[in-house]
């Protein structure tokens, strides 16, 4: 299975954590492009964030030229996944908020989502609300500081912290934990043994569901 993965922010360093995340999904016959745009914001907060954002993601798509069975935006704000589908109508493209909650409502019961800026709750919240699980959410948890510093470097820094979040939210009820927002890839795997109920990330979610949505299907 061959993917392209977009960052949709201009962070190298949360670039990397993602194509990490999602060289942990690959099986042995699949070549996965992760990349990021080469304008746009470090990371995506306000509306005009993401309105250039997308801008770039879909100037991204256009100069990819090898082939692909699926696209993957991996910004909690799905960031131009309806532009790059009018694009690229031949493949499927997910961005990884929308493969996050369809694994949380799949899995069922009361779901959390942990993050790591309290200036990113209101847009995590509203994600939940229009991928139709707004109702099993109790709740999103995000880092207590304003000034979280270099997005690429945010888990390794607080990974204590993020960890014990995660806890907090499962003893308030939540049976599956979402780790919201692009600079989080791959930190399910590195602390889920420390949470006794699943931790969903958002790239291998996608990567897993493009999978599904490809089974069987001829290379193009």
């Amino acid at each position: 299975m061959r993917l392209l993965i977009i960052n949709p922010n201009t962070s190298k360093g949360v670039t990397e954590r993602i194509r990490e995340a999602a060289n942990a999904a690959a099986e042995p016959d699949d070549h996965f492009t992760t990349i990021c745009p080469s304008f746009g914001p470090e990371l995506i907060v306000t509306p005009q964030d993401a309105e250039l954002a997308s801008r770039a993601v879909v100037e991204t798509v256009k100069a990819y030229n090898a082939p692909c069975d699926g696209i993957v935006l991996a910004s909690f704000g799905n960031t131009g996944a309806e532009e790059v589908r009018a694009l690229r109508p031949d493949v499927p493209v997910i961005g990884i908020a929308t493969a996050a909650f369809a694994v949380a409502g799949a899995l069922g019961g009361p779901f959390g989502i942990v993050t790591f800026g309290q200036s990113l709750v209101p847009g995590l919240t509203d994600k939940a609300k229009e991928a139709g699980v707004g109702g099993q959410l109790i709740g999103v948890d995000a880092l207590a500081i304003n000034d979280f510093g270099d997005p690429g470097t945010v888990q390794c820094r607080y990974r204590r912290e993020l960890g014990q979040l995660c806890s907090e939210m499962q003893q308030r009820g939540a049976t599956s934990i979402v780790m919201g927002g692009g600079p989080l890839a791959g930190l399910a795997a590195k602390i889920g043994a420390h949470c006794p109920v699943p931790l969903i990330d958002g790239t291998s979610s996608a990567i897993s569901i493009i999978r599904s949505a490809t089974l069987g299907t001829s290379p193009q």
